[in-house]
């Protein structure tokens, strides 16, 4: 499953021109030890990736903490920037199928009784 086929609508993405080359960078997105630094197992459906092209792209399934506890797909995709560092782009979707769009701000209608 990849986040590039379907959904583009539903997806978050990041991108960012790292100083460090792509083996340092895969390293830091892969070992769990090093990963676990700034993605905690906690945040995880699961520790072992969904898919993943040694080098290239790893995918893991994350799930929420709070209720409802949705599950979404990150996807990491590094490749090498030209200047000697690594080019990360970070695409996050939503996989719960059921899930109910509901705006972050709760931006809905107020309503107020007149006095």
């Amino acid at each position: 499953m990849t986040t590039d086929d379907a959904g583009k609508d539903d997806v978050l993405q990041f991108e960012a021109d790292l100083d460090a080359p792509p083996e340092k960078v895969w390293r830091a997105v892969t070992v769990p030890e090093l990963r676990a630094q700034w993605l905690p197992d906690s945040a995880l459906a699961d520790a072992e990736p969904v898919s993943e092209t040694p080098g290239v792209r790893v995918s893991y399934r994350m799930r929420d903490d709070e209720a409802p506890h949705l599950e979404s797909l990150a996807t990491f995709d590094l490749s090498p920037n030209g200047e000697g560092g690594t080019r990360l782009v970070i695409r996050h979707r939503l996989t719960d199928a059921g899930a109910a769009r509901v705006p972050a701000n709760g931006n809905g209608t107020v309503m107020r009784l007149a006095a």
